[in-house]
């Protein structure tokens, strides 16, 4: 996870830079509003640089279930940053579309735009793999600013060309304004997605399905109830009741919810688990299908 920070880092001052150059030599809109998500890009890197570090620090006394929440913290200012940023965008267009200026075509502007999405394609894949790994919601949110600069970038290099060339003035202008929306609402869905983690949401519906589903297997388990799931940065918290025998030992129970909570840990590594064991009479066995709900 740190190693993505700091890639990002590097990358996010290499657009900014190079998109500065392209804008300055061309005033193109489109080049401007690219300029800005990066910008936006580089400023979310900087939080999440020292978000992921604070989120890595084990639990304290505290801080009993460590530190994930500064994830959702950090992506939930970023959200706020990156709309606001959309909006002065928005104006800017409004502005351009009432004073049109003419671009200047520049080859080396266009080599910063394509080196620009080689850079954050390069980018994008080892960071879908750090997520992939340990479920990051900053590395998640840092690769979602990164996937629309592609699309930024894609859309600048065409209306570029064509408004150069073919000298249609609101082309760029149009794909400005597009890349504002986008932008708003990628910024929206990094916002719910904070909120969730900090509102303590439940997990996914089909990962409480495969908790279920493990803990059905088990032989000696008749059922489970009070089922409750959430998640605190690349860590998910997992609290139920089993339904056990009554006439099991307190050692015999404990015995069985360790080896459900290990096979729980095999499909979910980062996760804690926490098992209550209720005590069930023989004659509940035959309602074993309305102990497990669906």
């Amino acid at each position: 996870m740190k190693a993505a920070t700091y890639a990002a880092l590097v990358v996010a001052t290499f657009l900014v830079i190079g998109k500065s150059f392209a804008w300055y030599i061309t005033n193109s809109l489109s080049i401007k509003a690219s300029l800005v998500d990066s910008l936006l890009d580089a400023f979310a890197s900087m939080i999440n640089f020292v978000a992921v570090r604070h989120a890595l620090k084990p639990a304290d006394a505290d801080h009993r279930f460590g530190h994930g929440k500064v994830e959702a913290l950090a992506s939930l200012a970023q959200s706020v940053f990156i709309a606001l940023s959309s909006m002065w965008l928005m104006h800017e267009v409004v502005e351009r579309f009432y004073n049109p200026t003419t671009l200047h075509y520049n080859s080396w502007a266009v080599v910063v735009m394509i080196a620009s999405t080689v850079l954050t394609a390069m980018l994008i894949m080892g960071q879908r793999y750090v997520v992939k790994r340990t479920n990051s919601l900053a590395v998640s949110a840092d690769a979602l600013h990164y996937q629309t600069d592609i699309l930024t970038n894609l859309g600048v290099l065409g209306s570029f060309a064509l408004s150069s060339y073919l000298h249609l003035t609101y082309l760029d202008t149009l794909v400005g304004a597009a890349i504002a929306v986008y932008i708003l609402f990628a910024s929206w869905e990094i916002l719910k997605k904070s909120l969730d983690i900090l509102m303590d949401r439940e997990l996914p519906d089909e990962t409480l399905a495969a908790i279920r589903h493990i803990v059905q297997n088990h032989p000696q388990v008749l059922g489970i109830h009070d089922l409750r799931t959430r998640s605190s940065g690349h860590n998910e918290f997992i609290q139920m009741h089993l339904d056990l025998e009554a006439s099991l030992t307190l050692d015999q129970a404990h015995h069985i919810a360790e080896e459900v909570a290990n096979q729980i840990y095999a499909a979910f590594p980062t996760a804690e688990v926490i098992i209550h064991q209720d005590p069930v009479g023989r004659c509940r066995r035959r309602h074993r299908k309305m102990i497990f709900p669906q």
